[in-house]
């Protein structure tokens, strides 16, 4: 409703610089971001709480801005564990169907999306065989996903 055309950011990016975002690349993307986001943010979280302080606190000790700190010693200690969370994130947003349909339609060549190929597949006389298709390419995709979230995630626990 905020991004749409008359929502209160849609019409302001619409008057300030003529762009749309509803039904658009854009959506899909943002659409698939939303959904996806709670298991990146729930993995980062995660990571960067493992992180020892005292390597944080020795750093600062030896001189280092928090800046140069996080991006030095927390980001690298972190970076499996965000790695997990953007693949959690992109397997999850392999299978958007509600919220890619609503803010960014089934437009072919333009906003169509995985789900909603095979959806749109599904719908049209004789498209059984290339749905079927898409969906075992969408389960390849999301079991090589997960497979590596899960080798990162044990990876990351055998390195502390």
């Amino acid at each position: 409703m905020l991004l749409g055309r008359t929502g209160v950011i849609g019409r302001w990016l619409d008057e300030t610089f003529g762009a749309s975002i509803a039904f658009t690349p854009m959506a899909a993307v943002l659409a698939s971001a939303v959904m996806g986001l709670p298991l990146m943010v729930r993995s980062a979280r995660g990571a960067f709480e493992q992180v020892d302080r005292r390597l944080e606190a020795a750093s600062v000790t030896l001189g280092h801005s928090p800046v140069s700190t996080f991006w030095r010693i927390t980001f690298p200690l972190a970076w499996p564990g965000v790695l997990t969370g953007l693949l959690l994130c992109f397997a999850r947003s392999l299978g958007e169907f509600g919220a890619t349909i609503t803010f960014a339609g089934n437009l072919a060549g333009q906003t169509r999306t995985l789900p909603l190929a095979i959806f749109t597949y599904s719908q049209t006389p004789g498209g059984d065989g290339g749905a079927i298709r898409l969906a075992c390419v969408s389960v390849v995709l999301c079991f090589v996903a997960l497979g590596v979230s899960e080798w990162l995630g044990r990876r990351n626990q055998l390195s502390k």
